[in-house]
C-alpha cells in the first residue's frame, strides 16, 4: 500500500478519448489523479 509522499507506481490506463495515458507522459509536470468508485458498488 502507499503512503503519503510515496512516488507513484508507474501506470497505463485507458483515457475519456480512447487514448492510452502513462504517468510517464506527465514527467516533470504536475498532476492530480483521481479515482472513484464504479456505480452501485460499496465504496
Amino acid at each position: 500500500m502507499l503512503q503519503p509522499g510515496d512516488a507513484a507506481p508507474a501506470f497505463t490506463l485507458p483515457g475519456d478519448d480512447g487514448q492510452t495515458v502513462s504517468l510517464a507522459d506527465f514527467k516533470g509536470k504536475n498532476m492530480l489523479l483521481y479515482f472513484f468508485v464504479k456505480a452501485l458498488t460499496p465504496g
